[in-house]
Formats: C-alpha cells, sequence, structure tokens
C-alpha cells in the first residue's frame, strides 16, 4: 500500500477588500475565496496545511484584516501566510498574532513542520514598493533554516516570482535579488520547490535547479499578454489554486504539484461500467 501523502494546499493574491467594494471595480474577491474555502473544504484527502503566497488584503487597512479573518474563519484546515506587496507587515502581524514568525520585528518570515516537510515562508515585502526582495536576515535566517537538516525535503513560498515571466510589467516587479535566493537554493539540494504568486497564473519552470512554480489566483489572472500588445489588464478566468503533494518512496520521495480548479463542474462519471468494459 502507498503510504499516506502529506498536502500542502498554496492560495495566493485573495486581494480582500473592505465588505462590498470590488476589486477595480469589478472583481468581488471576498465572493472568491468563500468559494475558494469551499472547495478546500470538500478535497479528500484534506490538505494538511494552506500556505497563503502573499497579498491577503488590497489597499491595506485594519478593516481588510478583519474581514479577511471572517471569510477564512469557517476554513477547516491550519494556514499561514506571507505577506505580498498589497500587505502591511504590522497589521499582518497584529491580525495574525498566533503565527510563529522567525523576528521579533520586520520580515514575517516563517518555518512550519507538516509531517517529513518543512515548509518555509519567505517574506519579499517591501514597504511601499510593488516589487519584492528578500533582507539579508531573510537571507541569512533561511540558510541556517536550511541547513539544520541534509535530509527532510523543504518547500519554500514566497509572494514574489524569482524569474521572468515574459509579461512585462509584472516582470519589472518580480522578486529583484533572485541571484541572493538561487545561491542559497543551490547550496541546500533539499529544496524541492519554489512556490510563488503575485501573477494570479498558473505557470512552471526551473530555477537554481529546482522546480519553480506560480499559483493561479481564486479570483482574477493577469492578462497573459506576452508581446505588450495591451496596457497592463486582467482577466476573469476560470479560478484556481495549487496542491502540492508529497509522496514518500524507497527513493526518497517525489513532489507533484496539481492544479486544482474552483467551482462546479460535471462529474466525476465512471469510465468503465457495473461489467468491467470502457464505457
Amino acid at each position: 500500500m502507498m503510504s499516506k501523502p502529506t498536502i500542502i494546499a498554496q492560495i495566493s493574491d485573495l486581494h480582500i477588500k473592505a465588505p462590498g467594494k470590488l476589486a477595480y471595480n469589478k472583481v468581488d474577491t471576498a465572493k472568491a475565496l468563500e468559494r475558494c474555502v469551499a472547495e478546500l473544504n470538500a478535497l479528500e484527502p484534506r490538505p494538511d496545511l494552506v500556505v497563503i503566497s502573499g497579498d491577503l488584503v488590497d489597499t491595506p487597512t485594519p478593516g481588510e484584516y478583519e474581514h479577511l479573518w471572517r471569510l477564512l474563519a469557517p476554513l477547516k484546515i491550519p494556514f499561514i501566510g506571507v505577506p505580498g506587496n498589497h500587505d502591511a507587515r504590522d497589521m499582518m502581524r497584529a491580525a495574525f498574532p498566533d503565527w510563529a514568525y522567525a523576528h521579533a520585528s520586520g520580515p514575517l518570515d516563517q518555518a512550519r513542520t507538516v509531517g517529513p516537510l518543512d515548509v518555509i515562508l519567505l517574506d519579499s515585502h517591501v514597504p511601499g514598493k510593488p516589487y519584492g526582495t528578500l533582507e539579508t536576515a531573510t537571507l541569512d535566517w533561511l540558510d541556517a533554516t536550511l541547513g539544520s537538516s541534509k535530509e527532510r525535503p523543504a518547500l519554500l513560498f514566497l509572494h514574489h516570482p524569482p524569474f521572468r515571466t515574459g509579461i512585462t510589467h509584472m516582470d519589472v516587479q518580480n522578486l529583484h535579488n533572485a541571484a541572493d535566493l538561487a545561491a542559497i537554493v543551490r547550496k541546500h539540494p533539499r529544496v524541492r520547490i519554489v512556490a510563488a504568486g503575485h501573477v494570479h497564473r498558473a505557470t512552471l519552470t526551473t530555477f537554481a535547479g529546482t522546480a519553480a512554480t506560480i499559483c493561479p489566483a481564486p479570483n482574477h489572472a493577469v492578462d497573459l499578454d506576452l508581446a505588450e500588445i495591451r496596457p497592463p489588464s486582467f482577466r476573469v478566468e476560470p479560478p484556481a489554486f495549487h496542491l502540492h503533494v508529497w509522496f514518500p518512496d524507497g527513493e526518497g520521495g517525489h513532489l507533484i504539484t496539481h492544479q486544482v480548479p474552483i467551482g462546479e463542474f460535471d462529474g466525476p462519471h465512471p469510465f468503465f461500467g457495473a461489467d468491467g468494459k470502457l464505457l
């Protein structure tokens, strides 16, 4: 029998506004999060942890974080988060005082042990700026945290992608010191994935010799404009999130990332009839 997998759900870019307010006068991000929470709660098997990879709120204000808390209250899975460029560290620390932050002040870095995995959240927030950087305190902490083991697989989460996507107006606001992160990832091969947000699109590449992804959003998607044809724009596309599933096996284990759509869809339907024949 296959060993039980460890499942980390990643949701990103919630952009919660004050009650009744729409993002960009168009998108009801609160309703989008409600649907996302319902989808997470319905998963079987249920994830072991939900990671929110930034932009939890939109403006930000304490009222938005209060609204976010109310929307997350029905979630039946433990969750942690890291700030994005739309967040504020002090407000977020006050809204989620029970999270085990690595520093008494400054970056809201976190590490969580989940079964055989080390889940590591890196704060790339730069106050007042859309782009990201990892401060020296974060880089030093990450190096030490990864250095605490050579065996345990580690999953890294942050808001700003440390790579280009080809969407120019987003690429200028990615992680500006990605080379510093790359040096640490290469030093510690137990890192199995670098998972980001920010771009509201499912994206896959490699970074510093390991898998790297961007998580889609539960609300709206950044326009896939690879030729700078249009001004910075968004589309309302099918919402989704990522499931990072760790399977232990004789080769040391392997990680698979699934994209999960949010919404009501037809099925599931059997492939085979009662007689065992393909329908």
